[in-house]
């Protein structure tokens, strides 16, 4: 780049004889950049690239961990589709994706429509509803337990004080997965919340005002501004809960540990007995990267069906 007074500057690249050559300035920064970088590079290559590559290997063998690995080629991807496990474990995961995704992002956004009120104590109400999310696993598993404890938890006295009928709740199995279900609901104030936040604090004001000018009612701003210039926000979180779904494990481990009747046996759960109790790590392999193939296909899906319904400003 040339400036007016003929001076090339210092950090763009230099053309000479139809060849391109850089700076000392411009090699510099980006030799910083790939510094700045590498340390995620290596951690992405050692921790995510590299245990992804070694389980699509291990999915083609037999290994226990206590004997070498044995090549089995396609065996266990045949174990794989007559097993009636696996596809009870897909189908509860599914059962319990399909209930509880909407239900959260629905929850999400009313809380997140009553944080964006101005209200006094605004920032005190968004503090209250986001703590449930960043409680430690482990101790909202013991809470929950004991809250639905068929003879002595909360819920049950709760519903024989107004002349209903106590509920079994995670220890039946007509009743577990909704169950899990209604406790994925306490941490609908958490990270979808604060997206949904984000993209409602975005939209112009303009636009409400034109509605209102318009003779707009609240729920017609609502339908016809505020839902399609938070289409995108709304895609967001719906594929990200459907990913976050489809591995559902440690209440589910903590809690039922699979039962009743492997009614909440989920995908991640099942995996794990596979992997850490039974020493089935290249049947649990196999088993892992058909979950991600699941996970990709319901992915791509929503990234298809979004061109219908999501609205982009600059599109």
């Amino acid at each position: 780049m040339t400036t007016p007074g003929g001076a090339v500057s210092a950090g763009a690249p230099l053309v000479g004889r139809g060849k391109r050559r850089w700076s000392r300035l411009a090699m510099r920064e980006a030799r910083d950049g790939y510094l700045f970088v590498a340390p995620w590079l290596l951690g992405f290559a050692l921790f995510t690239a590299g245990p992804m590559l070694a389980s699509a290997v291990l999915a083609l063998m037999r290994y226990n961990l206590f004997s070498p690995p044995v090549w089995v080629g396609l065996a266990n991807i045949k174990k794989l589709v007559s097993d009636d496990i696996v596809w009870l474990s897909l189908w509860n995961t599914a059962y319990y994706t399909f209930l509880s995704v909407p239900l959260r992002l629905i929850a999400s956004l009313v809380l997140a429509l009553l944080c964006v009120q101005k209200i006094r104590f605004t920032a005190w109400f968004r503090t209250f509803f986001y703590l449930p999310s960043v409680t430690p696993a482990v101790a909202m598993a013991i809470v929950w337990f004991w809250i639905l404890n068929p003879d002595v938890g909360l819920a049950n006295t709760v519903l024989r004080a107004i002349g209903l009928p106590p509920s079994k709740w995670i220890w039946d199995p007509k009743t577990s997965k909704s169950t899990f279900v209604l406790m994925q609901m306490w941490t609908a104030g958490g990270n979808t919340m604060v997206i949904f936040l984000a993209g409602l604090q975005n939209i112009p004001q303009s636009l409400y005002e034109a509605a209102q000018i318009d003779g707009a009612s609240g729920w017609a701003q609502f339908k016809n501004v505020t839902v399609p210039m938070l289409s995108p926000v709304i895609l967001f979180n719906l594929v990200m809960g459907i990913i976050g779904s489809f591995q559902v494990f440690t209440g589910a481990f903590l809690m039922t540990a699979g039962g009743p009747a492997n009614s909440t046996l989920f995908s991640v759960l099942y995996m794990y007995r596979l992997a850490f109790e039974q020493f089935e790590m290249g049947y649990a392999s196999a088993f892992a990267w058909l979950l991600f193939l699941v996970i990709l296909v319901f992915t791509l899906l929503q990234l298809r069906m979004s061109e219908s319904w999501v609205y982009y400003e600059g599109g």
